[in-house]
């Protein structure tokens, strides 16, 4: 089995799991007999946020690089971010380190294209929704992509930021974001949404919406395991 390393702490909550899942599904797959080896490279969350917020995408590539070098050189062989917006500088990052990451968009865009669905809602941080990172793999096969209006942008992005990533969960922000997906479905009709924030998953699954969420956490974990095993 390969050793996995992770960009993890952006944020702490999805970080913790990757790697309990990564760990309870190996050792189920393998009937008991094996757990993954998996390193962490825990970035100061705060840091990158600001490189992201501020539009610093050079330093934020250079910060996650010297994390990238140091998961490789402690032997990791199968390598992620653990967070959709630090995909922001993605292809950046593959050029920087040459390494062949894991890369959560693509992931999540073959899922869709499996399930068959051609148009989907984006949930994610303000920048995951209203730029192109998380879009394109869409796009290119030809899967129609929305976001919500504008308020609704910002009300997810905020309880994301000052709920979600620090693991708080309350049952007024899953009213909240069941009124936004039941907008959608209604006025745009949205086939499912994808969960394009790693904290998301906390909050939302195919139980408690009106239409089916693809876990992007979920979907990114078992092609690293796929990857790894």
């Amino acid at each position: 089995m390969k050793k996995i390393g992770l960009v993890g702490g952006t944020g702490p909550e999805s970080t913790i799991m990757y790697y309990k899942e990564l760990n309870s599904r190996i050792d189920k797959i393998t009937d008991g007999k094996h757990m993954p080896e998996i390193i962490i490279e825990s970035v100061d969350f705060r840091r990158a946020w600001d490189y992201v917020s501020s539009g610093e995408y050079y330093l934020l590539k250079e910060y996650l690089s010297e994390k990238v070098h140091s998961l490789e050189k402690a032997g990791a062989e199968v390598i992620s971010l653990t967070a959709v917006t630090m995909h922001i500088v993605f292809e950046e990052l593959v050029n920087d380190t040459g390494v062949s990451l894991i890369s959560i968009p693509k992931a999540v865009c073959k899922e869709v294209e499996n399930k068959g669905y051609k148009k989907i809602l984006l949930l994610g941080t303000i920048f995951t929704m209203e730029q192109d990172y998380m879009k394109n793999d869409f796009k290119n096969a030809g899967i129609e992509v929305v976001i919500p209006d504008e308020n609704d942008r910002n009300l997810v992005a905020k309880r994301i930021f000052e709920e979600l990533e620090l693991g708080i969960v309350k049952e007024s922000t899953l009213k909240e974001f069941q009124s936004i997906i039941d907008k959608m479905r209604d006025q745009y009709g949205i086939e499912a949404v994808v969960l394009g924030c790693t904290e998301l998953p906390l909050l939302l699954n195919s139980e408690n919406c009106s239409v089916p969420c693809l876990d992007s956490v979920e979907i990114h974990i078992n092609d690293l395991i796929h990857e790894a095993l």
